[in-house]
């Protein structure tokens, strides 16, 4: 339970790819226009970062590294994120049209979204994860990989609902004709990440 709550703090809170490490800014700014727009980026955005943990943690372990082919790691990742990309594209394209629309050039994005291929790689380096877990790197296996995947999307939906909700308050207020648009935008990202880096002190 304990290590439960560690994966949840540290992959939503205090490494937050988003707001914490950086990662995936082009659709964080770009669809946190409107609040229904970012969550489903973000639910997207969780849902290929589960799937991609659960999938490349067992190639990159039980394919790669006993073929020492561990060079092709990052060829192998955005292959097998950009094949979920497809699937999840196909899938509101028929299912949700409105969604799929609103999302417009930011859902083929995904693949591209470097905080997707940070969470793939971040999970098989055991000693990093043991290092943020707390726990010995020997105990590091694929079921702490996928809820980390997980959480860590949880993260980047959370950072990118609350950017767009923020989004939508300033924009009605009377700012500058200077600050409008992306310059407004950019510093409440950065209160945002200050926000943030508040969990990093606990």
């Amino acid at each position: 339970m304990t290590q439960l709550i560690l994966i949840i703090v540290s992959a939503v809170f205090i490494n937050n790819f988003v707001v914490a490490q950086f990662l995936g800014i082009c659709p964080f700014l770009g669809v946190s226009k409107d609040t229904k727009s970012a969550f489903g980026m973000g639910v997207a955005v969780t849902f290929v970062m589960t799937i991609t943990c659960l999938i490349t943690y067992p190639i990159y372990t039980f394919v790669l590294v006993p073929l020492h082919i561990e060079y092709l790691e990052i060829i192998v990742f955005i292959f097998i994120i950009a094949s979920i990309v497809q699937m999840i594209e196909m899938a509101l394209k028929r299912f949700s049209p409105t969604l799929y629309n609103a999302m417009g050039i930011y859902l083929p994005l995904i693949t591209t979204n470097c905080a997707v291929l940070g969470v793939a790689e971040l999970v098989i380096d055991h000693a990093q994860m043991a290092s943020i877990l707390g726990i010995a790197e020997s105990a590091m296996n694929m079921g702490y990989a996928v809820l980390y995947g997980l959480f860590a999307g949880v993260g980047f939906t959370l950072a990118i609902v609350i950017m767009s909700g923020l989004r939508e308050k300033v924009n009605k207020l009377p700012v500058s004709k200077h600050l409008k648009g992306f310059p407004i935008a950019m510093i409440t990202a950065c209160f945002i990440a200050m926000a943030f880096y508040v969990f990093t002190l606990i």
